[in-house]
């Protein structure tokens, strides 16, 4: 066993310790002082307006009109409308007081073809979105890129599968620090690039809905994925020079990332499956995170992926290594894992390539499930997972600066539950108490450096695949009665756990 691979399993069987910290009545002032509480946003998600002010067409508007992959056959052309009410949204996040947002910027908005002409209607709506947030003292922090690539780039060279990405990224990153940075302190460079790096080009189930199986009209399952994930983190690290080298000082920022994370623990104590689970988070956690702290990908995938994982040079890893400023954490549900050679079903929909040899299901070898189930068929309510998540990094990162940057649950969206009846979140309150609760553990009892949590999401939206059927939100939307907003249970437990300062 070589060290690095021993060092890991040690950290992964102290972390396996842990164990759920009972709800406690905890508020605010719980927390450390200056600790920042947010919800969180993206632009496909949110927005609509898809074909307003200059906008150019997404990845996401031409799969989500051309496939029979979304669930009710829904689209965001509209989403919950807060392009033209985002003033109002931001009455609701101060009435919670909530101390900053989490919104995503649409590249198309500012670049309609990817690169090229600026579109001065879309740098205005961010303007003026970052300064009625200002006035209302919330504090911004813009995700450069979440999934909606512009349709242009895809057209002109397959989008993030070419390398002229990297420069096309980098001319679209630095026009936003140019434009807004003298007003955005915090800076994430990329949403979920796991995500959609496998469901995007290893499933196909989400934009550009690349895979090597009937599912999808191209693309190749085996190479692709790992292919676009290179080139998203050479995209980053090109972008987090250009901030360092000429921003950072001047405006006194700060830039991320934001890695979505599921929490492992083994099916048995049996040696190979607790190997096969720190192979799962080699796979997941460890691909990103890695290269960004210590300049490579893991070795177990070197040793498993081969030829078809790509190299960095010398250059570029040590461009890479050390170019966050804090790691931002997507944490939801925790799975067993188990040693397996061949994925099912379960395993691709679960973001779990064959090359980790690891089986990731919520059920035990009984058929338990690890937890209560959310709406989603994927989230299960694990609450210590979210106390391992900040351990683990703690452990084997060097405790760097952590942003939870989104967590939370969703209902079904039923036209047989009445309105009032879906207000009554009492399952989301819980979830927020308990994985706060154990989130508050691991800073002051663990020391893990955690200074922000953002809950998903401030208003049910548009998910993705899901389309419509899901609501995460604080607000209830009403998709039947012109997008009227109603305020959940959750938000009054918000209201009382944020002013209780």
């Amino acid at each position: 066993m070589d060290t690095r691979k021993g060092i890991a399993l040690a950290i992964l069987l102290l972390v396996l310790g842990i164990q759920t910290v009972l709800s406690q009545n905890i508020s605010r002032a719980s927390f450390p002082k200056g600790f920042v509480f947010g919800t969180a946003s993206a632009s496909y998600q949110y927005e609509g307006a898809v074909k307003e002010d200059g906008r150019g067409p997404t990845i996401w508007d031409t799969f989500s009109h051309s496939t029979g992959i979304i669930l009710d056959g829904s689209n965001a052309d509209v989403a919950v409308d807060e392009y033209h009410r985002y003033v109002e949204d931001i009455q609701l996040m101060k009435d919670l007081g909530m101390d900053a947002y989490r919104f995503s910027i649409a590249w198309s908005r500012i670049f309609p073809n990817g690169s090229g002409e600026i579109n001065q209607a879309g740098v205005d709506h961010y303007n003026n979105l970052i300064n009625a947030l200002l006035a209302k003292g919330i504090e911004p922090y813009v995700t450069l890129y979440h999934w909606d690539l512009p349709q242009a780039l895809e057209d002109k060279y397959i989008g993030w599968l070419d390398r002229q990405i990297i420069k096309d990224f980098a001319l679209y990153a630095e026009t936003c620090f140019e434009k807004f940075g003298d007003r955005v302190k915090h800076w994430i460079t990329f949403n979920e690039p796991h995500s959609f790096s496998i469901q995007g080009y290893y499933t196909g189930l989400e934009a550009p809905g690349r895979c090597s199986t009937v599912l999808c009209p191209s693309g190749n399952s085996s190479t692709e994925p790992y292919i676009v994930a290179h080139n998203v983190l050479l995209s980053h690290a090109a972008v987090a020079d250009i901030y360092r080298k000429n921003y950072k000082d001047k405006q006194n920022g700060s830039i991320g990332m934001s890695l979505d994370v599921k929490w492992y623990v083994p099916a048995t104590n049996a040696t190979e499956n607790i190997e096969a689970t720190q192979r799962a988070q080699d796979f997941q956690l460890g691909w990103f995170l890695d290269p960004l702290v210590f300049g490579d990908y893991p070795n177990s995938m070197r040793s498993r992926v081969g030829t078809r994982l790509p190299t960095f040079t010398e250059s570029e890893s040590a461009l890479l290594k050390g170019s966050l400023d804090f790691v931002g954490i997507n944490h939801y549900t925790t799975y067993y894992a188990s040693e397996n050679a061949t994925n099912t079903i379960g395993d691709l929909l679960n973001d779990v390539v064959s090359d980790a040899g690891a089986h990731a299901i919520p059920f035990d070898k009984d058929g338990k499930p690890i937890g209560d189930m959310a709406n989603s068929i994927w989230l299960y309510i694990v609450p210590y997972g979210m106390r391992s998540v900040t351990n683990y990094i703690k452990q084997k990162y060097g405790n760097p600066l952590v942003i939870i940057t989104e967590n939370g649950m969703d209902d079904p969206n039923s036209i047989l539950i009445p309105i009032e009846d879906a207000l009554k979140d009492e399952k989301r309150i819980k979830y927020h108490t308990d994985y706060l609760t154990n989130l508050l553990a691991a800073i002051k009892e663990d020391g893990c450096n955690v200074k922000g949590y953002f809950a998903w999401s401030l208003l049910d939206n548009w998910e993705w695949s899901a389309g419509y059927t899901s609501r995460f939100g604080l607000y209830f939307v009403d998709y039947n009665d012109n997008l009227k907003r109603y305020p959940k249970n959750s938000v009054k437990w918000f209201k009382n756990f944020l002013a209780s300062a």
